[in-house]
This record gives C-alpha cells, sequence and structure tokens, in this order.
C-alpha cells in the first residue's frame, strides 16, 4: 500500500487524467520524491519532466515545503508560494493517507498560477458581490413576507385565539391595528394577515416608524422627483406608499410617528392617492394599512400626541397579542424551535432538560418572546455539555422565577435561595465527576468561594 502513489498503473492513471488538462499538479511519494508531474506544472516550473521523475522535492525547489506537509500528515491550502525561477503562486498541498492513516503520498496543486490572477478574481468577486445585494435589496423592498399562520409557534388558546381571528379579519379589506406589548411578534401577525387575504400576491411593505430620522420620513413614505431637494437621488425615488401599492402597507411603532407626519399620513389613507416630493401629479392608491404599537393611543390621544382622526382610521380591526407570560404553555415548544435555529446557525447541539424549563417558564418574560429567544441562544453558547444545566441560566432568571413560584417577598427569599444554591452546587459537583476547578469554572465562581459554599452548606464529596 504504502507504495501505491509509484506504480505503473497509478502512473498510468494519472497520464491518463492529468497529462492534458491546464491545471499544475503533480503527486509526490511518501518520502517527498516526484512521482509525477503534468505539462501545465513542468512549464510553471521551466524544468523538464523527465529531470524532475524520482527527485526529492526539495531538490527540485529548495523552498518547498511539502516534506513538512507530509511529515504533519496535515494539509496546506491555497497557501502563497514564491518558487526558484521568482514566480509567485497559491497553492495546496495535501497529503493522501489509506485507510488506517498511514501516509502513502501527497498531491500537489497551483490554484492560481499568478497571485495576480486571485487579486483580479476577488475584485470581480467583489464587484458581483456588491450588484448581487444591491439586486436583492430591491427584491427584498418588494417582497418581505416570510411568516404565516402555520410559523406562528403556539398551542396556547390564546395564541389559537389570535390565529381564529387573523383568519377572519384577512379576508375583510379593512385596516387592522395589532397592539402587543415589545417582542411578541406583531410582524409575523401583520405578514400573516397579508398571506391569509387576496392580496397575498401583491407586495408586502414594512416600515418601522421609529427607526426613520424625521427629515427623511415625507420623503420615506412619498417617495420624491428627480431635483425635489438638494442631494436628490437622480431619477428620483419610489416612496414606501408606492411601493405597496396592490398589497399592504405595514406600519410598525405607529406610536412613534411624528405628529405633524400623522395628517400627511392621514390624508393619504383618506384619500387614496399620494404626491410624491416635487411633483404635481397624483398617484392612486390601492392598499391595506396594517399598523402595530406596544403603546396606549388613547393616552396619547388625551395627552395630544397622537391624532384620534388618525387613531380611528387605523383602529378599524384591533388584534391584540398576548404576552408570553400569559400563555406559558408555549414557552417549550418555542425553546425547541430556538434550539433548532440554534444549530441549523451554528452546528451545536442543545438540550433543555425539565427542571431548566420550568425555571424559564415560572420568569416573567418582560421583554417577551424576543428576550426569550436571545435567552436561549446565550445559555446554549454558555453551556460546555449538551444538556443546558441551570448554572447556565442566568441569575437575574433564577431568582424571579422561583419568586413568582413560591409568591415569596423578598424577606422569605434568602432561606430558599441558599436551598437552591445548594442544589445547583451539587447537581453541577455531580456533572463534574466531582473535579472541585472544573465545577468551580461552570459555575463562574473562584475555587475558594466554592470550597466556602461546600462547607457552609454540609455538601457531602464522592
Amino acid at each position: 500500500m504504502s507504495n501505491f502513489i509509484d506504480t505503473v498503473e497509478f502512473i498510468e492513471f494519472c497520464h491518463r487524467a492529468f497529462d492534458n488538462i491546464p491545471i499544475p499538479i503533480d503527486f509526490l511519494t511518501e518520502e517527498g520524491r516526484m512521482a509525477y508531474i503534468n505539462k501545465a506544472f513542468a512549464d510553471f516550473l521551466q524544468k523538464p519532466i523527465d529531470e524532475m521523475i524520482d527527485v526529492l522535492v526539495t531538490d527540485i525547489n529548495p523552498t518547498s515545503k511539502f516534506l513538512q506537509t507530509l511529515q504533519n500528515k496535515k494539509a496546506d491550502i491555497a497557501v502563497r508560494h514564491t518558487f526558484p525561477n521568482g514566480r509567485d503562486a497559491i497553492c495546496h498541498r495535501v497529503p493522501i493517507l489509506d485507510n488506517t492513516g498511514e501516509l502513502i503520498g501527497g498531491l500537489g496543486m497551483l490554484l492560481f498560477e499568478q497571485v495576480q490572477d486571485m487579486k483580479e478574481l476577488i475584485d470581480k468577486c467583489d464587484t458581483l458581490d456588491k450588484q448581487l445585494k444591491l439586486y436583492k435589496n430591491e427584491v427584498a423592498r418588494h417582497n418581505r413576507v416570510k411568516y404565516n399562520l402555520n410559523t406562528i409557534i403556539g398551542e396556547s388558546s390564546a395564541i389559537l385565539k389570535c390565529k381564529k381571528e387573523v383568519e377572519k379579519v384577512s379576508k375583510i379589506n379593512l385596516s387592522v391595528l395589532i397592539t402587543g406589548e415589545s417582542g411578541v411578534g406583531k410582524e409575523l401577525f401583520a405578514q400573516s394577515i397579508h398571506n391569509e387575504s387576496d392580496r397575498k400576491n401583491g407586495p408586502f411593505v414594512s416600515v418601522n416608524c421609529s427607526a426613520i430620522p424625521e427629515n427623511l420620513l415625507e420623503s420615506e413614505f412619498f417617495g420624491y422627483e428627480e431635483g425635489a431637494f438638494t442631494g436628490a437621488k437622480k431619477g428620483g425615488r419610489i416612496g414606501k406608499f408606492e411601493l405597496a401599492n396592490g398589497g399592504t402597507l405595514f406600519l410598525d411603532e405607529i406610536g412613534d410617528m411624528p405628529y405633524y407626519m400623522q395628517a400627511k399620513i392621514l390624508r393619504a389613507i383618506q384619500e387614496k392617492e399620494i404626491v410624491r416630493i416635487g411633483s404635481e401629479k397624483t398617484i392612486p392608491l390601492d392598499i391595506r394599512i396594517v399598523s402595530a404599537t406596544h403603546k396606549k393611543l388613547e393616552n396619547m390621544i388625551v395627552e395630544n400626541k397622537f391624532r384620534e382622526d388618525l387613531y380611528y382610521r387605523l383602529n378599524v380591526i384591533t388584534l391584540e397579542i398576548p404576552p408570553l407570560r400569559e400563555r406559558k404553555e408555549d414557552i417549550t415548544l418555542l425553546i425547541d424551535a430556538f434550539l433548532c435555529e440554534f444549530y441549523k446557525e451554528t452546528g451545536i447541539y442543545r438540550k433543555v432538560p425539565k427542571n431548566v424549563i420550568e425555571i424559564l417558564k415560572n420568569y416573567d418574560w418582560r421583554g417577551n418572546i424576543r428576550e426569550l429567544k436571545n435567552v436561549i441562544k446565550k445559555i446554549c453558547v454558555n453551556s460546555e455539555d449538551v444538556n443546558i444545566s441551570i448554572s447556565n441560566v442566568p441569575k437575574f432568571i433564577i431568582n424571579n422565577s422561583i419568586k413568582n413560584k413560591y409568591n415569596l417577598e423578598n424577606e422569605g427569599l434568602n432561606s430558599l435561595m441558599q436551598s437552591i444554591e445548594k442544589e445547583i452546587i451539587i447537581n453541577v459537583l455531580k456533572e463534574c465527576n466531582y473535579n472541585k476547578s472544573k465545577t468551580a469554572r461552570k459555575l463562574n465562581i473562584p475555587r475558594v468561594t466554592l470550597y466556602r459554599k461546600i462547607k457552609e452548606n454540609n455538601i457531602a464529596l464522592k
């Protein structure tokens, strides 16, 4: 097996396969002697093939690193190398191993015969990548719908009720106001309304009203003509209302819309037409308005921060999304979904045991699904094992969870926390086979602190 590289059969195969291809290729024996080299490589080295066969690679090219590659049995991929004739190239050096892991030879290949060739290719790729991103952004502006009712996770009565409401209101071409705390997934429901409606083949244009600077709001919503103002884009620009024609315009965080702009939005909705900045031509609209907010718009009306007439235009149908703490039976399903997503993104597999799930279920989740997703990702990264342990859960979540579960005031929490702390230390000690250094690292505490806690809690060591 060790002499396979320089057998007659192998060399004949190389002649048939590689003699006439324009890619420089060679094969070395396990000792580093040239067993085969094709014409493209010989021409690059400017040496006759016959003078190189059975010659040690370092005698052909004194600067070669191939012998180290063979010795280490590790491939060197896309490395820059300067040859004796002064030419630079990007090379692959790959050791060839048999089924038992024993070295039988090596494969050499030039990816680029000149480093400049690689630079030109990179420049072309950069240009194509920029063009592709531009085209993707243009397409994405017209069609951003990723979610429908089937992608909304949850089987609680509260979420099933919301899904039924979506099915009912989607068929009616009226404005919908989606309310709910931050992080409950209001845009998922907005996209689902669009997907369940007769407008599903039209564009879905989403606008975050809190993310657009005030001085750009009017141009973003209504667009502008070329030369309308200093810095106006050549050829003008289409606004969000016009982009959404024939489909749905989603006004997210509508409660953050400046008061002066609300009148302009109201007029566009009432008249079903807009005029671009710098133009006198009216553009008719055929759009459905879906808006969302986490704010109490009724209170803002009283405070003269939100127009009452706009409120009634937007709030023809109300869809209220419940916070996560009111549908805790969905938490397990959401955790499973986020674990799968984490695995797809990173290739790292994690499991959340029942005792950890119980702690997560009893937490308040003021940030709702968005907070849960971030916490799951965080504990997946922090965990060193497949099974996530209590020690990986942030302490503020544990404290809040225990307080909610036992309905205790702060005064009654100390003794309970001590017993929970003892349980966590015992569990982690077992996970670490009673290795105190490893346990301290996993608990993220100094070893002296761990020793003190073991003594204070009378924990028996194995």
